[in-house]
């Protein structure tokens, strides 16, 4: 693992320092970890999001569709 080091104003490293105590992290670094992973996250579905905008309609989706699907959610609970 590399290390990479970064400056913080004194409320910004207050603000991660609570974070790291209040919301149980081991370190500050694991608290930047994760919201770096976040993210990730966010922008990889900001992608797929803007993907299936763009796209054509493949079919239409009729209400026989939705009912079907929200029969296959109610039997997986």
């Amino acid at each position: 693992m590399t290390t990479m080091n970064i400056s913080l104003p004194d409320t910004l490293k207050d603000f991660v320092d609570e974070q790291v105590t209040g919301r149980g992290y081991g370190s500050s670094s694991e608290y930047v970890r994760e919201l770096i992973r976040k993210d990730q996250d966010r922008q990889k579905l900001r992608g797929l999001l803007l993907e299936g905008a763009n796209s054509s309609p493949s079919a239409v989706a009729h209400e026989d569709y939705f009912a079907a699907l929200r029969a296959r959610v109610r039997a997986q609970r």
